[in-house]
């Protein structure tokens, strides 16, 4: 009678394979999905719950004319309803302009960026406002300021030789200051027309 050789094992008779599918394999797959499970949740989280977003192209601009045109011949911060405000800030080797932008707590700041030169980037320290600001294109991003304080803002993409002098600073204070200054404008408006009004009838 003639022996055959035991052929090479297919592994079906393991006990401890399913479908063929090794136990360390499936520890793996199952890691991957859990993993890619968390980040979906990380990413749902910080968009919904924690504000962050990522800057988008707000439009284009000929970065040959764009000092020439408005809004960006005369950048700066604009009121547009309480508590929400726009800022259009140029920047351009090696500033940008306006170097402060001042808003009570609690206010809504969107930030309008664009560049006539190079490519620079704008990230204001202690928020999510972080973007890349590309000659032509104008970047933009909100945030709601909920705490009184100083949040610079500097340039993080390397543009040449005056790159490190390229700041400014987001001044967040109390409602009661900015409450106190437009008390003490309308103050001497009225003391100004006042005046007109009292040397007319002289």
């Amino acid at each position: 009678m003639t022996e055959t050789a035991p052929g090479p094992s297919t592994g079906s008779d393991d006990p401890n394979l399913t479908m063929g599918i090794d136990p360390y394999e499936r520890n793996w797959m199952r890691l991957s999905i859990a993993l890619l499970v968390a980040f979906a949740a990380t990413i749902t989280v910080a968009g919904f719950s924690m504000g962050f977003a990522v800057p988008g192209a707000d439009g284009e601009v000929d970065p040959r004319t764009v000092l020439e045109t408005e809004p960006w011949s005369s950048p700066g911060l604009r009121e547009i309803s309480p508590g929400v405000y726009e800022a259009y800030v140029v920047a351009q080797t090696w500033s940008f302009n306006p170097r402060e932008l001042e808003v009570p707590v609690g206010s809504e700041l969107t930030i309008y960026v664009t560049s006539p030169d190079v490519q620079h980037g704008f990230s204001v320290r202690d928020t999510n406002v972080n973007m890349q600001v590309v000659p032509g294109q104008v970047s933009k991003l909100s945030y709601t300021f909920d705490e009184v304080g100083e949040f610079p803002y500097i340039c993080n993409e390397y543009c040449g030789q005056g790159h490190a002098a390229m700041y400014g600073v987001v001044n967040v204070v109390p409602a009661s200051a900015v409450s106190a200054g437009n008390d003490n404008d309308n103050a001497s408006d009225s003391a100004e027309a006042q005046g007109d009004a009292d040397g007319q009838v002289d």
